[in-house]
Parts: structure tokens; sequence; C-alpha cells
């Protein structure tokens, strides 16, 4: 069956009607529609933004595929292979809401182990020296609040929160995940072995056999299965407060820098469009169309893998030990300016902003 046959039904017209809606929005092919920049006039100018300070990044998977987490719409994007669930399937068909948690509690266990990138670190160093206000990501893998980032707001939630949609409570994703271990001895251990890929979404592909062996559980204030990562869903709106945020976010910043996602959803697209109204300049750096690229002041040219941290950074050797050493920023930073490819400036894509010491 094709992935995108809709073989849910729904006895409401309106819910049926949004989640088709939804699966739509997760189909939309962003096709190109701007020309980029030559990569060294998008470096200068992303650096003048950043020399100016307080810019407002927006990330989104792509950032993420570093760290062995897959995007959506990249070259080697899941949608190729998998269709997020929806959020009116996860509410309303138990066998939906079944399937998820069956490949979420295998996939789980590999998103987890993801580490931050050289991505991630240098928007923590951006922040950390003023040229980056903030954050927002469309991530729901926590990577940005592990590197270090401060000012962060998760637009679409994060995995490691469970709600109940019959009662709210919420409990902690470690803590459900001891519970589904004791209600499901030797499940882990009879996929041994496999090979399976995590899916942006946090879970991954099992045989129906694995969905219908595995045992859910209830919550622990009212005991309904009704149990949902307190992430938005296509079909599901972003909370008001979540909103309000980023409106002060956007308000507090003097640009935009969209990296890693081509902004395919109107939640984030919308940040692209409250930019522009705001007249302040819009710089997208992406491996790949996006759909604000003509509208963007400054359009970077594709970039994958492990080019994203030379973009941000402007450093383009190995340093695979990032991750340990960010936790000494200033022997970072004398280790960056050792850097036989860069000795002049330890970020050149900063300009002046900062310098090799």
């Amino acid at each position: 069956m094709d992935k995108w046959t809709d073989t849910t039904g729904f006895d409401n017209h309106e819910i049926a009607a949004v989640h088709r809606a939804a699966i739509r929005s997760i189909q939309r092919v962003v096709a190109e529609t701007a020309q980029p920049h030559q990569p060294e006039v998008a470096l200068e100018g992303v650096a003048g933004m950043l020399r100016a300070g307080r810019v407002l990044a927006l990330t989104g998977a792509g950032v993420s595929t570093e760290s062995g987490i897959p995007d959506y719409r990249g070259p080697a994007g899941s949608l190729r292979e998998h269709r997020p669930m929806t959020y009116q399937e996860f509410r309303y068909d138990d066998a939906a809401r079944q399937r998820y948690w069956a490949r979420s509690y295998v996939g789980w266990r590999r998103m987890k182990e993801a580490k931050p990138n050289r991505a991630h670190y240098a928007l923590v160093e951006l922040e950390q020296h003023g040229a980056v206000s903030g954050v927002i990501t469309q991530n729901v893998d926590g990577l940005h609040a592990q590197a270090g980032s401060r000012n962060i707001l998760a637009l679409h939630g994060d995995l490691s929160t469970i709600i109940c949609l019959t009662c709210g409570h919420r409990e902690g994703r470690a803590s459900l995940d001891i519970r589904l271990d004791a209600a499901n001895p030797g499940y882990l251990a009879r996929l041994a072995g496999t090979d399976l890929r995590v899916n942006p979404d946090g879970d991954v592909e099992l045989d129906n056999d694995f969905i219908r062996d595995f045992v859910m559980i209830g919550c622990i204030a009212c005991g309904s299965q009704r149990l949902k990562p307190d992430v938005v869903y296509f079909g599901e709106s972003v909370p008001a407060e979540r909103k309000e945020r980023l409106r002060h976010m956007l308000a507090d910043s003097t640009a935009l820098l969209v990296v890693g996602s081509s902004v395919a959803v109107m939640s984030s697209y919308k940040i692209v469009l409250d930019t522009l109204r705001a007249n302040k300049p819009v710089a997208v750096l992406n491996g790949g169309p996006g759909r604000a690229d003509a509208r963007a002041t400054i359009c970077g040219a594709p970039m994958w893998g492990m080019r994203w941290a030379s973009c941000l950074t402007g450093c383009s050797c190995e340093h695979r030990d990032l991750r340990r050493r960010h936790a000494h920023r200033r022997r970072i930073i004398k280790k960056y300016a050792r850097c036989t490819e860069h000795r002049v400036r330890v970020f050149p894509l900063m300009g002046a902003y900062i310098s090799a010491k």
C-alpha cells in the first residue's frame, strides 16, 4: 500500500478534513524558486548580520542529520520511505497509536543516544558572543539544549515529555520507558542485530508482528492509554504560549537566520513572513530548495552533512572531540586558533566579531 493512502475513517467530517489537510502539508514538495547566492556572497552577508548581533536562528531537521537523525525533505529524507502520523490519527485511531508506541519504544533508544554536532555547538558559540539572540527549533530531539543553547524555543515540543490526552497528566519519557520495559520483557532482545533507521519523529519501521506483540501501558494518573509525546503533530496547532514567546523573541531580534530547514510547514514559514513584515533581513542556509528562498535577503548555496559546521564556524577541519572540548570553551577557542587551515580567525563567518587569540 502506498504510504500516502488514507485508510483512516473518521466519523466526524471536520476531523477528517483536518486530517486530509495535514497529509497535504506533509506531502508538500518544495521546488527550486530562487538561485542561491554564491557561497562567498552568502557567507559575507550572514557574517554582516551576525556582526550586528541579536540574530534569531530558526533551525530544522537538517541541523541534526550529522547527529544521525534524518530530515524529512532532504535528498535522503525520511519522507521517501515514511509518512509521519497526524494528530487526528494519534488521538482517534487506537490501532495507529499502538503502531506508533511500538515503533517509538524501539526508536527512542536510538534517539536518546544522539549527540549534538558541530552545527549545534556553533550556534551555542554565536549565542555566547551575542551574535545570536536565541534559537527557535522545529526539532524535537532536544539537541540544542544538550549542546548548551540557553534561549531556546522548541516550537514543536520535545520528545522527552509525555502527555495524557484524557486527563492532561505529564510524565517524563525516561519514567515511561521504565514502565514500558517492565511490560515488555524480552521485546528489545528480539530485535537485536536488526538494522532499524530512526525517523525524525523518534520511531522506526517495524513488522506487524512486533506491533501486535507490543504491550502498551496506561497513564499513571488515570489509566488511559491515550498517551502522546508532548510534540506538535501534523494537523495540530502550536500552543498559544509558544506563539506568544515566539513573537517576543522575534521583536527582540535584528534578523532571522534559517538553518537546515525548508520551512515547508506554515508554523515556520510564518516566522519568515513576520520577519519580513517587520522589515528585518532573512538569511537561509539550507541543503536544498526552501519555501522562503525567493523572499530571503540572503539565500545560501546547498551544503549538507559535515559542511553545516563549516558554514557556521568557517572551519572545515575535523574536530571529532568537539563535544568534550565544548565544556571548556576557552580551550576550544585556542584549539580552533591552532587549526592550520584557519590561523587568522577562529570564526571567519563572524568576521571581526571573534578574532583568534
